[in-house]
């Protein structure tokens, strides 16, 4: 502004200064109050967006409120910065079964390591998001809060955990903070602001046109390469977003829900669809499958199961992981059977329906109007029943090629392309983890991108589970894929995966990254996990030490280098 400043003349200055006059008269009038003389600085780390998207709406209330909201990523947020706060809103999502996203693995591990700062000086409220179908739910929200508290910080509030529908307990929590830094009463949250949650898109039904078995005959999975009409929809997408697929349940499991309770499919019951028939709402609305603890506590509580009790109460969480595993709500419904409950107290048992998702395998350069998606359909048997997947089969089994699917697009801002096409990217996909690494290269060689593209892909066996293999041969041919290193697991007896391949390439890969090449991770949790492992070991061949290996990691997801899908 100073520099701004001594470039005008005397009247200029003072027509400056009365535009900005006016400017905060006008905020003003607006309901924008200036009698608020605090700073706060929101916090947040997320891995799919939800916690950013939440503290953004929450710095936007709290400057029309008045309050000096600074907005901060835990990625680049330093130990200086932490000294210097007074009150501090953390909004952070657990991956996972109790990991902390990537962007909050370095503050994490210095809040719960041995050199903690002095952090008397510091409020703090905690809103933790999670799943609760995960053992460790909310895990890594519930650490930071006994961190910052054994630290010597004061709780402003309570730390608040949210569910898969997070958005009514999110938004109390913000009116509350801001209502405990204002010192004035709680004031609703407009909708405008939150913006839409997981629950809150409205899913349109865009029309299946294509369906085709990717996996080869004697495959030990089933996978679906899917293409759906998106005209008339309004949807747009990028590479590297993601598509939330609304499904209903298995008929069958419904109706063996039903069968257990003897209820009649017809009885209505309230929700928050309003009220809706019995069958409608276990089919479309609710979770029947996954277990959770809460769902095992409320139906726990509908009789007299002592053993369910026992079996919550226990202390050990491996144990507990241990027993939950391959069970669902109806194996509990036939090992813990309780007095037939009522409709509405067994629906009141279950959490909502989450959509699910799934990346895109698709560019809009390349596919005008469509997305396509990769699907591996799950089933597999467990405590004596046929379990499935309720999203992977609705889409395999029970939505066929002419008939809706109702889907919204999720922006995935945390993994795009780079803007530059000269910069060359490396992308690491196992199984259908390759589904976005199609996305870009369909987008790269409709944009002319120049940059390198050399993919890393795991699977099973090269006979029946090499995914688009005559796509990535097609794009080796003509240039536009630079490299490709392949990995086929159980094709020999010793087991081959990605990151073998990461090592065998370890001098090449380490001058890529030297050379400003940007690194993609696309699968499973466990080989994202394992595959930083490698690229740290990598680095360390360049005569790092482990530490400084972790630092050049850091160093590129701060640069926007370094990004991870992984579920």
């Amino acid at each position: 502004m100073q520099r701004f400043a001594e470039g005008l003349s005397r009247d200029q200055l003072l027509w400056v200064g009365g535009y900005l006059t006016g400017i905060g008269n006008a905020a003003n009038a607006q309901g924008i109050s200036d009698g608020v003389d605090e700073h706060v600085t929101i916090l947040f780390g997320t891995e799919t967006g939800n916690a950013k998207r939440l503290a953004e709406a929450l710095a936007t209330k709290a400057r029309i409120s008045g309050v000096q909201a600074n907005l901060q990523d835990m990625l680049t947020y330093s130990r200086a910065r932490m000294r210097q706060d007074r009150i501090l809103l953390v909004i952070v999502s657990t991956h996972g079964d109790g990991d902390p996203p990537d962007t909050a693995r370095a503050l994490h591990t210095l809040l719960t390591g041995s050199q903690v700062p002095d952090l008397r000086h510091l409020r703090f409220s905690v809103l933790a998001l999670g799943d609760a179908s995960y053992p460790r739910f909310c895990q890594v929200g519930k650490e930071f809060d006994t961190a910052l508290a054994a630290a010597g910080a004061r709780r402003l509030l309570p730390r608040v955990d949210c569910d898969v529908d997070y958005e009514e307990r999110a938004t109390h929590w913000m009116e509350q903070a801001l209502a405990a830094v204002t010192a004035r009463p709680p004031t609703p949250l407009p909708t405008s602001i939150l913006g839409k949650g997981r629950f809150g898109q409205t899913s349109f039904p865009a029309t299946l046109v294509e369906k085709i078995k990717l996996s080869g005959h004697g495959s030990s999975r089933e996978v679906w390469h899917l293409e759906i009409d998106l005209n008339g929809s309004g949807l747009h997408y990028v590479p590297g977003d993601i598509v939330s697929v609304n499904p209903t349940n298995p008929p069958q499991l419904v109706e063996a829900l039903l069968d257990r309770f003897k209820l009649d499919h017809r009885t209505p019951v309230q929700t928050r669809h309003g009220e809706i028939p019995l069958m409608e709402a276990l089919a479309a609305h609710y979770e029947i499958t996954k277990l959770t603890r809460p769902f095992l506590e409320r139906y726990a509580s509908l009789g007299n199961a002592k053993e369910l009790r026992s079996v919550l109460a226990e202390q050990d969480i491996n144990r507990f992981i241990s027993w939950i595993d391959g069970r669902e709500i109806i194996d509990i419904v036939d090992q813990y059977p309780v007095d037939a409950p009522d409709a509405q107290a067994f629906v009141d048992c279950l959490r909502p329906l989450p959509p699910r998702r799934y990346s895109i395998a698709s560019s809009l350069m390349a596919a005008p109007g469509e997305v396509h998606l990769v699907v591996a359909a799950v089933r597999y048997a467990s405590h004596g029943r046929e379990h499935m997947g309720v999203a992977s089969t609705f889409l395999a089994d029970r939505v066929a090629v002419g008939r809706p699917v109702p889907i919204s697009i999720e922006s995935n801002a945390e993994f795009r392309l780079p803007a530059d096409p000269e910069q060359a990217v490396i992308m690491i996909g196992a199984g259908t983890g390759v589904a976005p690494f199609r996305a870009f290269l369909q987008e790269r060689e409709a944009l002319g991108a120049t940059g390198g593209n050399w993919l890393f892909f795991g699977d099973r066996h090269f006979s029946t589970d090499f995914l688009y293999q005559r796509e990535w041969l097609r794009w080796l041919k003509d240039g536009h894929l630079t490299r490709m290193d392949v990995a086929f697991s159980r094709d020999q007896e010793h087991k081959v995966y990605v990151q073998d391949r990461l090592r065998a390439r370890a001098g090449d890969m380490y001058a890529w990254l030297e050379e400003g090449a940007a690194v993609y991770v696309c699968g499973a949790e466990a080989m994202g996990r394992s595959v930083q492992r490698t690229l740290v070991e990598i680095i360390q061949l360049s005569g790092r030490t482990s530490e400084q290996a972790e630092e050049y990691i850091l160093e590129l997801k701060q640069a926007g280098r370094y990004h991870r899908d992984v579920y």
